[in-house]
């Protein structure tokens, strides 16, 4: 094999860590990268936005716990790119994020294009870093992938001058070394396994650090040992199936809900891989009276109102298994947590045969539910219909509802489904998102015409931002600056050589989902949708008073 220049060896690097996609746009400033790949066993997934190639590197990263990789050129580029990282780097997402970049010789002058890019991607990585020198690139590279998939997993960036890719440089890949499992002491456990023994009334909160540890069967089997109920934070769903009696499905929304009581009465909340940046204990803790024992791989950030009598850090399945052999518990969930679960059915159900149109965001839900399989992924974007999604739209699996929440992006829902089914062709994807968040990224539905990636997008349309609307009206009383119009969708899809679907009444939403799941291109359903759901719950909660617990 001959000489390498530093773009060919950073891809060599990429081969070694088992990089599969690499979603980009081409440029001026990353071109030896792009020649560098044209022999490369890695596919090079040419987007049509970069900020939608690092949302697919984003959801690629959550789901299969292997850093997602983006390519941009400088300036503009990377400028686009990173609210894609930031939102990876926020929800623990791993992502390695490349940038061209000018030549060294013209850093030090005022240079077209020229932003000081590690110091720009700063505030939003995990760790960023430039090459300087060729021989430095295999360092760089493991050092990336090694920082983005450890715990708490998040995004790097490498940022690589045009002048230094195309210099020759002699070196090779390093090798991959093996994570090996830490374990939580035998002190926390114990002191954990004594708290969880003497509560009267304890409560489990499972996070998203649940699921990259691949501990939802753990969890299932303590909680069913202990007697415990469990909610979910939204990136927990499916960690404990949404069927299980114990399951009190999800907590995080800014208003109060029926789970909110849950929290005002246990006397010890077990939050096990939760990330703080899910749903603030400011929310559900806001005095720090409430008890907490922390389980997770790391340990707890600090805040006022989440504040562990014990905190259990290693791998959270044995942690978890640990407890269970040293607590003593035979206590059942009080009669309350029996009918709460009872009220959050009838609520859910409440919607299901609802004749409305514009459909309600709930019955739209529901009927999205009773399409999928429990394999099957929703990616949701961010807008009303993601507070609605979070609420209604339960999971038997972990990773089978994806929500953007600690940076809560618009724009993910489209990139991020393609990502999905990428991943695994064998599932049915669905893009859920507003008209507006859809508007962001749609131009990526071409690229997924062009890859290959049939999954249907449904839009809960209502001519405006709805959440902002919701917002307002609470606020204020009324809304401003929120409407706007929209293109046909049914014919914009058509023109991109996709197949488009209007639902014209509640009874069409089921048979045109199945239709559409079938098609062997991208499709796009336009769902009218009534958010004068939104006030009517933000009534209810103002109304909440907890009687089940009285």
């Amino acid at each position: 094999m001959g000489e390498l220049n530093t773009a060919e060896l950073l891809v060599k690097c990429l081969e070694n860590e088992g990089v599969e996609y690499v979603f980009g746009l081409p440029g001026e400033e990353n071109l030896h990268i792009l020649e560098a790949l044209k022999d490369s066993s890695i596919k090079f997934i040419t987007t049509r936005h970069e900020q939608g190639a690092a949302f697919m590197a984003d959801v690629y990263g959550r789901l299969t716990g292997k850093a997602g990789v983006c390519l941009s050129t400088l300036g503009p580029g990377a400028t686009n790119l990173m609210t894609g990282v930031a939102d990876a780097n926020l929800d623990g997402a791993p992502l390695v994020a490349i940038t061209g970049q000018v030549g060294t010789d013209r850093m030090h002058i005022e240079s077209h294009q020229y932003l000081d890019l590690v110091a720009m991607f700063a505030p939003v990585t995990k760790w960023n870093t430039q090459i300087v020198r060729p021989s430095n690139t295999p360092e760089i590279v493991r050092k990336a992938f090694k920082i983005a998939q450890s715990e708490k997993p998040g995004a790097v960036h490498i940022d690589l001058p045009e002048n230094i890719a195309a210099m020759p440089v002699a070196g090779k890949a390093l090798n991959k070394d093996t994570r090996e499992k830490s374990y939580a002491s035998f002190r926390s456990v114990n002191a954990a396994a004594v708290a969880i023994s003497k509560a009267k009334n304890p409560l489990i909160l499972v996070g998203n650090g649940a699921i990259r540890a691949n501990a939802s069967e753990a969890l299932t089997e303590f909680a069913t040992a202990m007697n415990i109920p469990v909610v979910n934070s939204f990136m927990g769903k499916g960690v404990i199936p949404y069927t299980h009696p114990l399951s009190l499905w999800t907590v995080g929304l800014q208003q109060r809900d029926h789970i909110s009581c849950a929290f005002d009465q246990t006397d010890l909340v077990i939050a096990v891989g939760y990330d703080l940046i899910e749903y603030s204990p400011k929310k559900w803790n806001p005095e720090g009276k409430i008890p907490i024992i922390h389980i997770g791989a790391a340990p707890a950030e600090i805040d006022s109102s989440y504040i562990p009598l014990a905190e259990v850090v290693g791998d959270i399945s044995d942690s978890l298994n640990e407890i269970v052999k040293r607590a003593d518990r035979e206590g059942k969930p009080t009669p309350a947590f029996a009918n709460l679960r009872i009220e959050l059915r009838e609520d859910y159900e409440h919607y299901a045969n609802d004749d409305g149109f514009p459909i309600k965001p709930q019955k739209l839900i529901h009927d999205l539910r009773q399409v999928m399989r429990p394999e099957d992924i929703v990616i949701s974007d961010v807008g009303a219909h993601k507070m609605w999604m979070a609420r209604h739209y339960h999971c038997d699996r972990p990773n089978t509802c994806i929500i953007s929440n600690g940076f809560a992006a618009m724009g993910i829902a489209i990139p991020g489904a393609l990502a999905a089914k990428l991943v695994d062709p064998s599932k049915k994807v669905v893009a859920v998102t507003g008209d507006g968040g859809f508007m962001m990224n749609c131009q990526e539905l071409e690229t997924a015409l062009r890859v290959g990636t049939p999954f249907v997008t449904l839009i809960f349309n209502d001519n405006g931002y709805g959440l902002i609307s919701w917002k307002q009206i609470n606020q204020f009383g009324q809304s401003a600056f929120v409407d706007f119009g929209n293109p046909d969708f049914v014919k914009f899809a058509e023109s991109m050589g996709l197949k488009g679907y209007r639902v014209e009444s509640a009874f069409d939403l089921i048979p045109t989902l199945k239709t559409a799941l079938e098609q062997d291109v991208p499709t796009v359903i336009d769902c009218p949708v009534d958010y004068r759901e939104n006030l009517r719950f933000s009534q209810k909660a103002g109304d909440l008073s907890c009687k089940l617990w009285e």
